[in-house]
């Protein structure tokens, strides 16, 4: 097992590191990002007043719109001649977020993500299988360069074309997968539609995220594949995936590179602080970053903070599996439900396939949600090929009874055929919101 200096390190030790880092990035920010200066003082504070990491709650927020605000680079800490690579988001809800690295950062980023691929269960010398997108989107690249500093083999293969996927994996032997869970998943529908098994394939350890994926869609993963699934966290204005790593040991929560980010938990409508062990939104500071530092980032993640020594021997703080979104949770009828709970209680319900969709509708003036879930092929067939069969009818009841019971919403159920609904090669979308086309809105 390869573990880093600062993993195993006592608290007192690693908050001192913290503090160090952190008062030399708020001068740094304060000299060199006139935003930061601006919001610094705003509240009447300068960096030398952040004497405690305590002190870390007098400073500003950053949100993804300060990013859009200042785009394309109003943010960044060096002037474009000294960076080496820029990386962006879709810009799909308007312009994108735009993130830069210099070569340190780079540098730093891949020893990151090489230790969270050493946590994963990747060694040198392995092969590692990268199914994440390559481009803007910092999952490929962010892999690519972890898994080279670590010492394995890596196989740039990027997302798309299951078949191709499918012919390297037996052909090249690797021992670690990466991807988004549901494109994963993807690939082993792929394999057994060919009369594969994906089980039986030399893949031991699986690193997937990009995406909310509940601990049944880890079940379900873990027994097709034969693997350990394992999460990674991260997001592009914090700097890209290894912000947070889950140990195969434990699978119980992601250790944090803590030498460069100092996380937090806030109440989302308060901004108040939670104490450890309490849900809220994951808030972020970069302790290293030259190019592209950022000031209690809100991610808009929901998760927990522990703190102590784990089973693997690391004694970094662990965030919990992110729950959701704080903008992608419904408000069903005064009901919060995140689309991951829902996805936890349907895969308990073994006529259907890990593939879902839940479609917000308005029916008159209330909200309501219609859920689109898949038939296994089995079943289909034993069922005469008929959706209107009867036990379509009671399975639809069934479905409805737990999402009733564990989520507090009542849910009309659409059932589909085997391989209706779509299949992710990057992203998986969960949730269609058509209330704005509705009538009587």
């Amino acid at each position: 097992m390869i573990l880093h200096e600062i993993e195993t390190s006592e608290r007192h030790e690693i908050e001192r590191v913290q503090l160090e880092r952190l008062q030399e990035t708020l001068s740094n920010v304060y000299s060199k990002v006139p935003f930061y200066k601006e919001r610094f003082e705003e509240r009447g504070i300068r960096p030398e007043d952040i004497k405690t990491l305590h002190d870390l709650k007098l400073l500003p927020f950053t949100r993804k719109a300060d990013l859009r605000n200042h785009y394309p680079f109003g943010l960044f800490a060096v002037p474009t001649n000294e960076l080496v690579r820029v990386h962006a988001s879709s810009g799909t809800s308007g312009k994108p977020t735009v993130v830069g690295y210099t070569q340190n950062d780079i540098e730093m980023w891949s020893e990151i993500v090489a230790r969270s691929i050493a946590i994963g269960g990747g060694k040198p010398g392995e092969i590692l299988h990268n199914a994440y997108g390559y481009g803007l989107f910092t999952g490929g690249l962010g892999l690519h360069y972890g898994s080279e500093k670590l010492g394995l083999v890596t196989v740039p293969v990027s997302g798309g074309n299951a078949e191709r996927q499918i012919t390297l994996i037996e052909d090249f032997k690797p021992s670690v997968i990466c991807g988004t869970p549901s494109y994963i998943l993807n690939i082993a529908e792929k394999m057994e539609e060919l009369g594969k098994d994906p089980a039986a394939t030399s893949v031991k350890y699986g690193i997937f995220g990009a995406e909310p994926w509940s601990e049944k869609m880890r079940q379900k993963i873990q027994e097709k594949w034969n693997l350990k699934a394992c999460d990674i966290y991260g997001l592009s204005e914090v700097i890209g995936p290894g912000v947070a790593m889950e140990c195969h040991e434990a699978q119980a929560g992601l250790h944090i590179a803590e030498d460069h980010f100092l996380p937090e938990v806030i109440d989302p409508v308060t901004l108040e602080s939670l104490p450890p062990g309490e849900e809220g939104e994951l808030v972020f500071t970069s302790l290293t970053k030259e190019a592209f530092p950022i000031i209690r980032y809100r991610t808009g993640d929901i998760a927990s903070l522990s703190y102590g020594k784990c089973q693997c021997g690391r004694t970094t703080v662990k965030m919990s599996r992110v729950k959701g979104r704080v903008d992608d949770m419904l408000v069903i009828r005064g009901v919060n439900v995140y689309p991951s709970e829902v996805e936890h209680y349907l895969l308990t319900v073994e006529e259907l396939t890990p593939h879902y969709q839940l479609h917000l509708t308005r029916k008159g003036t209330l909200d309501s949600v219609e859920l689109h879930v898949e038939i296994k092929e089995e079943v289909f067939l034993g069922l005469q090929q008929n959706l209107e069969h009867e036990s379509i009818h009671l399975l639809i009841k069934k479905i409805q009874h737990i999402m009733k019971s564990s989520c507090l919403v009542t849910m009309d159920v659409k059932v589909n055929g085997p391989k209706s609904l779509p299949r992710s090669e990057g992203k998986a979308v969960r949730v269609l919101d058509k209330r704005d086309s509705e009538v009587g809105v």
